[in-house]
């Protein structure tokens, strides 16, 4: 499943809506609780980052593991020191997020989204069964 979003904090809300949807239809209800947070944060932390603009939400389950990944337009900062800064306020921003996935037995991470012109950040979450 993947869908575009717009940059804004209700898109949250369609994104646990829509997440909860796909893996009921799918048979993946076990997924539902810590996925639904997930997209969740994500979405609401990057709506945050980068107001008005387009957030696209992918959702994929692959060998008993269910990936979530959003990728915002938040425009890269040619300055380290600010870049750094960036990442460092996008990371205290996703705590909850980060507690979700450890206690899931997950991983999250943050990376620049490649390739061009997808231009922004990506954000994304791996859940085991």
């Amino acid at each position: 499943m993947s869908l575009t979003l717009r940059g804004e904090v209700r898109s949250a809300g369609i994104a646990r809506t829509a997440v909860t949807s796909a893996l009921r239809a799918h048979a993946l209800d076990p997924f539902v609780p810590p996925a639904v947070q997930a997209a969740s944060e994500m979405v609401a932390v990057t709506a945050r980052l980068a107001p008005g603009a387009d957030l696209y939400l992918s959702l994929r389950h692959r060998d008993d593991h269910l990936r979530l990944v959003v990728w915002d337009q938040h425009p890269r900062h040619a300055d380290p020191v600010a870049l750094s800064l960036c990442e460092a306020r996008r990371r205290r921003a996703l705590w909850l997020l980060g507690v979700v996935v450890d206690d899931w037995g997950g991983g999250w991470g943050l990376c620049e989204a490649t390739p061009q012109p997808e231009r922004g950040c990506k954000c994304w979450v791996v859940l085991p069964r």
